[in-house]
């Protein structure tokens, strides 16, 4: 487990630059199992498609590159 939790950490991050273009970045806050727990901050935080960014795009990015059943949950 702690491989995947590792390769997770590592595509976010890689993911970050993307967010951070926008005035955004996240924060891993914890990883159990294949649930993600992750805060969104900057312009990320507040934007009203943040739901969209995290299911439609780093999940999905997650799901496809290293495992289909990892779940991001957003931490407020």
């Amino acid at each position: 487990m702690e491989q995947l939790h590792q390769q997770i950490r590592n595509k976010l991050e890689e993911l970050r630059s993307f967010l951070q273009a926008d005035g955004g970045d996240l924060e891993i806050v914890e990883i159990k199992e294949k649930t993600v727990y992750l805060k969104l901050k900057g312009a990320c935080g507040g934007c009203p498609h943040a739901t969209m960014t995290i299911k439609s795009g780093l999940e999905r990015i997650l799901n496809e590159e290293i495992d289909p059943g990892i779940v991001i949950e957003r931490v407020l």
